[in-house]
């Protein structure tokens, strides 16, 4: 095993487009708004476990629990789809009883850590050395605390109006994705 720095910026682009953590400033925006605070710390750290945990063990816990990459991958587009939906319709599916912070759920995963990212890490897997993938997971879980830090500060700059548009217009991406997510997996799961 040996660091490899285009394996390393391959990993690092294609977990940072999957993650789009940039794309989900509105959704923690929103989640702030709800809970009164996000625990980026917690969020981070989380997510990042359970990335580098998938990159080792996924597939393996996966097929423990008998479902298979592909289910795996359905049931992570359907929540993504729902998120879009709340932002789109500026509905809210997800309510949490007593909601005090924003970690673990729906920060950790789906949003940082799901089932788009934890499939993406399976398929880099089969691909790269697991060390430059582990160094991607790293570098993309900063960028994700810097974000998460900075969302407060963000908001000020976008103001009101500008978040409703990014929110919206997010929300059509991330639908997007969803929809892509599930068309890519579906098909697998009748052949």
């Amino acid at each position: 095993m040996e660091l490899d720095l285009k394996e390393i910026a391959s990993a690092t682009m294609i977990l940072f487009a999957v993650i789009d953590i940039t794309g989900s400033i509105p959704i923690v925006l929103d989640l702030r708004k709800k809970v009164g605070h996000i625990q980026s710390e917690k969020a981070t750290i989380v997510a990042g476990i359970m990335m580098i945990g998938f990159l080792f063990v996924g597939k393996q816990i996966l097929n423990l629990i008998g479902i298979d990459v592909y289910s795996f991958a359905v049931a992570g587009s359907l929540i993504l789809f729902f998120l879009a939906l709340e932002m789109i319709l500026g509905i809210t599916l997800y309510q949490d009883d007593e909601p005090e912070t924003a970690a673990v759920v729906p920060l950790a995963f789906p949003l940082i850590a799901g089932a788009g990212t934890l499939t993406t890490i399976l398929s880099l897997r089969a691909e790269y050395q697991a060390i430059n993938i582990m160094v991607a997971i790293i570098i993309n879980i900063i960028f994700v605390y810097i974000v998460l830090k900075s969302s407060g500060k963000i908001e000020r700059v976008l103001g009101k109006q500008g978040l409703s548009v990014i929110r919206k217009v997010f929300g059509v991406i991330l639908l997007a994705i969803a929809v892509k997510l599930f068309a890519d997996n579906i098909k697998t799961l009748f052949i």
